[in-house]
């Protein structure tokens, strides 16, 4: 297990550096990082206006293609300045948390920083969503025709619906399946079925769902890096997790449903590995259910078994995988018992998912863009602190092992070129462990690079209304 210890100072000095020289190459290696992240954002928003027919974020295009499609490209949505009643909220958080935040991170006990985390990052996240007001920015995101509340009425027996789910994932038949149940397993359709049949119907509990549990994600991130033993970074990197740009998409989207579930089930499987709790074992189960049912959210979610791996390989200890995999199994015997079978649902969703806008969206430039996407869901402290993070000598902290194992799951999504677009929100389970990276950068730095990702959220969300 990695120390906590290790090679962190206090001040401004960064890890196991105290030659002023290696610190300033460091330092324009941060700016490089963040120089190279904002030129590949601008260079994405420009290319679409170049009128290139080869590389552009949509072909055979049409006014009506564009502007549903493309208009904000790389982020799915629309051009739209606008002001809300959450403006001056949002400001006034974002605020708080770059003067306050870091130095409430060193102070808070644990449990109540665990706590602020989540606490702080639903907040943000909801003053952002009501910079477009209560009803589009909260109430209405997941009524649409499109959306999982849309199929939600016509569940009326489940062990049905999963028996025949797969037969309605293929587009141009009468019963298809709404856009995103059919692109993703029936466990995220039956979260939203399930609340609905506790009376907690309608598109406010929805996205109130969809925030509680997408906004603990932060807490789960800094609960997993202080078990693998670096309580001092997890403090250093909460006020990041709380500003995080990617709230625009935790409120609202169920992409942020799913980030909160596996983001637990790392935290769990941490814990187990470490023994940092009284029945590791059971633990470890706990964290299997959580990864196995995140597999039934979304299907890029096997993607999680990466960083999982990595919190093994940080432990250096295998004895967590045999009761996570327990875990896993239940879930997809389940399943598979009640007439589901994974396998034929990927398949069939890879078919779908070219029925649909995907055929029209070139790899050419989604395949480059889709990272665009992503700087401004993490925002530009990342790939400042990207630098640091390969360092293999200058840290032993767990938190590079965790960033460099969420960065290859979303290279591999990428590549798969399955997430055409839309990754700002789809790749919200991976951009979590990603948000710890600015703990790396030197503390005396963390308010300015605090003021950078609240800027760049609140520029995103006033001058374009993002979809989901």
């Amino acid at each position: 297990m990695l120390g906590a210890s290790a090679t962190f100072v206090e001040g401004d000095d960064v890890i196991g550096s105290p030659q002023r020289t290696g610190e300033r190459n460091f330092l324009y290696r941060d700016v490089a990082g963040a120089g190279l992240a904002l030129v590949l954002v601008v260079v994405a928003f420009v290319v679409p206006y170049l009128g290139n027919e080869t590389i552009t974020p949509i072909v055979n295009r049409t006014a009506e293609s564009v502007r549903d499609f493309a208009d904000a490209a790389p982020l799915f949505g629309f051009r739209d300045v606008h002001f809300g009643w959450g403006s001056p909220v949002a400001v006034v958080v974002a605020a708080a948390v770059v003067v306050w935040g870091p130095g409430l991170a060193q102070t808070l006990s644990w449990r109540r920083l665990t706590v602020g985390v989540w606490l702080g990052s639903a907040l943000w996240a909801m003053a952002l969503a009501l910079v477009d007001g209560w009803r589009r920015g909260f109430v209405d995101r997941l009524t649409s025709t499109d959306e999982y509340l849309h199929e939600v009425p016509g569940v009326t027996d489940i062990p049905a619906t999963l028996r025949g789910f797969a037969d309605r994932i293929l587009d141009l038949q009468p019963d298809s399946w709404t856009t995103h149940v059919s692109g993703h397993p029936p466990g995220a359709l039956l979260a939203f079925v399930w609340l609905d049949r506790i009376g907690l119907d309608g598109g406010a509990w929805a996205s109130a769902l969809c925030v509680a549990v997408g906004s603990s994600a932060g807490a789960a991130v800094i609960v997993a890096v202080r078990a693998l033993g670096d309580e001092a970074t997890a403090r250093r990197a909460a006020p990041f997790l709380v500003l995080a740009p990617a709230a625009i998409w935790v409120a609202v989207s169920a992409d942020a449903l799913f980030a909160g579930v596996v983001a637990w089930g790392i935290a769990l499987l941490a814990l187990s590995a470490t023994r940092a709790v009284p029945v590791p074992a059971l633990v470890a189960v706990g964290a299997g259910v959580l990864l196995g049912f995140g597999v039934y959210l979304s299907y890029g979610l096997t993607l999680m078994a990466i960083p999982a791996v990595a919190v093994l390989v940080i432990a250096r200890t295998a004895r967590p995988l045999a009761f996570a995999l327990i875990g896993a199994l239940a879930v997809a015997t389940v399943f598979t018992l009640c007439g589901f079978w994974w396998f034929d649902g990927y398949q069939l969703v890879q078919e779908r998912y070219y029925q649909g806008i995907a055929s029209d969206r070139p790899f050419a430039y989604w395949g480059w863009a889709n990272f665009a996407s992503l700087v401004c869901a993490v925002g530009l402290a990342v790939p400042a602190a990207l630098p640091r993070t390969f360092a293999w000598s200058r840290a032993r902290s767990p938190v590079p092992v965790l960033v460099l194992a969420a960065l290859l799951a979303v290279v591999i999504a990428d590549l798969s070129a399955l997430s055409k677009a839309e990754t700002e929100r789809i790749w919200l389970p991976f951009e979590w462990w990603l948000l710890a990276a600015p703990a790396l950068l030197p503390r005396g730095s963390h308010r300015f690079w605090l003021a950078v990702q609240a800027a760049g959220a609140l520029a995103v969300n006033h001058l374009l209304f993002t979809n989901w």
